[in-house]
């Protein structure tokens, strides 16, 4: 992603000094090397700006994830939602192996991810090969060349569940400053998937509400037009609208619609039939 400028870094820089998530990743930024929490903040504010659609921020939110915490080794992110308690599925991942490993879970029902996600805690797998849950899954990974495991809880609102799940072929990845960093990250995640859930929601009632407002335009525009031509009321006009949209079996907005259209360089009609 290309650099911002060091003026609008150091206003959203400002912007995000507030807020609690960016001062905790500060605090775990003077231990070790990882984004500045400016930074941070702002890549996320953008990946926001940039893919307002929800799934196509979580899959950017994913490969951020994995850039972003992969600095000291490969590493691998999946993104888990959880649509009912017997249904989840992979929303986004960095690669094909996080999640092909995720989908390994939900064949199973069960596993790090699924148990992170449900009991809202995090799950921490040292070394795949000498741990004793989950045996199945974790033969399995261990055959794909997957040393380690570190699954998170997105904190969303109402009753979303979410997982980050963090995969790693190197044991030694996943170090007490790493589990701290990533911990500090999900919070600042956790923000922004929020605020893209928000942001979803607003367009799609945005978009509802405009839909709303011009179907009463129309209608209004073709009650005004059937005024005119019959010098009757409004209410009659309107009556007269709803008669020939029930005769015509066509909807009240779309023959609203047809009128306002038809008008539009002709000449007007002497008279509305609503046969």
């Amino acid at each position: 992603m290309e650099e911002l400028p060091e003026a609008q870094a150091d206003a959203r820089a400002t912007s995000a000094g507030d807020d609690p998530s960016s001062r905790i990743l500060h605090m775990v930024a003077d231990e070790v090397e990882v984004l500045p929490p400016a930074e941070a903040a702002a890549r996320l504010q953008d990946l926001l700006v940039d893919h307002p659609d929800v799934r196509s921020f979580l899959q950017e939110l994913a490969d951020f994830t994995a850039e972003t915490l992969g600095t000291q080794g490969d590493t691998y992110c999946g993104i888990t939602l959880q649509r009912s308690p017997s249904e989840q599925l992979t929303v986004a991942s960095s690669g094909e192996k996080a999640r092909a490993m995720d989908e390994v879970q939900y064949d199973h029902n069960d596993g790090p991810c699924l148990h992170a996600l449900r009991v809202h805690d995090e799950v921490f797998i040292a070394d795949v090969v000498s741990e004793d849950r989950w045996p199945d899954f974790m033969r399995h990974i261990a055959r794909n060349d997957v040393g380690a495991m570190f699954c998170l809880p997105l904190d969303l609102e109402g009753s979303a569940r979410a997982a980050l799940n963090l995969y790693a072929e190197d044991s030694s990845v996943f170090s007490d400053e790493y589990r701290r960093v990533a911990r500090a990250f999900t919070v600042q995640a956790s923000q922004a998937l929020k605020l893209a859930v928000r942001v979803a929601q607003h367009t799609a009632t945005a978009e509802d509400l405009h839909a709303v407002l011009q179907t009463r335009t129309e209608i209004d525009l073709a009650v005004g037009i059937i005024m005119g031509q019959d010098n009757c009321s409004q209410k009659d006009a309107f009556d007269k609208l709803r008669r020939a949209s029930n005769s015509r079996n066509v909807k009240l907005r779309v023959l609203a619609a047809g009128m306002v259209a038809g008008l539009n360089g002709s000449v007007p009609r002497a008279h509305f039939d609503p046969s």
